[in-house]
């Protein structure tokens, strides 16, 4: 798209008006600095601020739109599926709560910020799309994942409902403080406003789903059967979605973002494992608490970007999410058919056992009969 940009710079002696056009290739923001200079002095200087965009097209406002909409349904069916009865009762023990919080609170926003810092020193605006997915915790994924490797999941539930409730008070703390260095370094207003009303825009319909539990318990248990296949059905709707209206994306995958994608949910992975092996948690509240740590709500993640920041910053720090939600399953889907291969090999095994089971009661039935036999032979010589 061209555009035309009028330069006006003036000097003691001279006034000089220029106009030309500028061709924008990709999204992006930059400066354009012009100086007058006499004599090898600077007489007069003048900043041009360049911002490349995208035409505003239907299909974005609907994809923004439909991620609002489900993404409130999905906090509705969460609030009718927070089964406080469980989490009292994993409270009475609440070293595992305790560990999860502390990973998805304190390590995972503090690993994002200086994942975006080493891979991206320029870019501020990919660091803002990193560390708005290290404070976007409990990925709907993760109770899914607890279950299909063998861990706790009731910890699981427990701990993604006191991120998920906690997340509307660390969320915005960690982007006024922490957060406020990259608006800073980028030049880029802090969305205060925006940020207040996306927390409040999902407290409410937490709130209903809760309200839906307690006054009509029926239809509570029906959008808690369907929570787990939506949350899944959310994630790769906001991600195929996301990659169709911005296919620009693509132009934006570099090694470092792949990087960026593994680096965060696999070190969480990581992290979440050891801490808690050293506070010798058992092996299945040690799964719970790792994939708890390292599944991050990149949907909520891609949402808050797009509804908080403007043009072409919006568009900019969402291929970073979105990096970060096709790398996250790779190690889990690794391990789960692991676990597959060890359980059929398990079962072969002890088909095996079964199927050698009637040759050695026969070997033991010609054993009993031999040593009837020579009983029977002892006995006569005794007569």
């Amino acid at each position: 798209m061209n555009t035309g940009i009028t330069i006006r710079i003036v000097s003691i002696q001279y006034f000089v008006i220029g106009i030309f056009n500028i061709t924008g290739v990709f999204l992006g923001r930059t400066t354009l600095t012009f100086t007058m200079m006499e004599m090898g002095i600077k007489e007069d200087q003048e900043v041009a601020v360049i911002t490349v965009i995208r035409e505003e097209r239907t299909i974005d406002s609907i994809f923004t739109a439909s991620v609002a909409i489900l993404v409130s349904i999905l906090y509705i069916n969460f609030g009718c599926a927070i089964d406080w009865n469980v989490c009292r009762n994993t409270l009475r023990r609440p070293i595992g709560p305790a560990i999860g919080f502390f990973c998805q609170f304190l390590i995972m926003p503090l690993l994002s910020f200086l994942i975006g810092y080493l891979l991206f020193p320029d870019r501020p605006e990919l660091q803002i799309g990193m560390f708005f997915t290290g404070i976007s915790p409990s990925g709907g994924a993760s109770n899914m994942w607890t279950l299909l490797l063998d861990g706790n999941l009731n910890l699981s539930i427990t701990m993604t409902t006191i991120c998920t409730i906690a997340a509307f008070g660390m969320m915005p703390f960690w982007v006024f403080t922490l957060g406020r260095y990259i608006f800073a370094q980028g030049k880029i207003a802090v969305p205060y406003q925006h940020i207040g009303t996306f927390v409040i825009g999902l407290i409410i319909p937490l709130a209903i789903g809760f309200i839906i539990q307690k006054k009509f318990p029926r239809v509570s248990k029906i959008l808690v059967r369907i929570m787990k296949p939506f949350s899944v059905i959310l994630i790769i709707f906001i991600i195929i979605f996301a990659i169709m209206t911005n296919l620009y994306i693509f132009k934006l995958f570099t090694w470092k973002i792949i990087i960026a994608g593994m680096g965060l949910p696999w070190l969480g992975f990581t992290f979440g494992f050891i801490i808690a092996y050293i506070c010798k948690q058992s092996q299945a509240d040690v799964r719970a608490i790792a994939i708890e740590t390292g599944i991050q709500n990149t949907g909520v993640a891609i949402f808050l970007l797009r509804f908080t920041l403007k043009p072409p910053v919006d568009d900019l720090t969402t291929v970073v999410p979105v990096s970060a939600a096709m790398m996250t399953p790779v190690p889990l889907i690794i391990l789960f058919i692991i676990k597959l291969i060890y359980k059929y090999k398990q079962k072969k095994t002890a088909k095996e056992t079964l199927q050698s089971a009637p040759s050695l009661e026969k070997l033991q039935q010609t054993t009993n009969v031999s040593t009837q036999l020579n009983e029977s032979k002892s006995f006569d010589r005794a007569e």
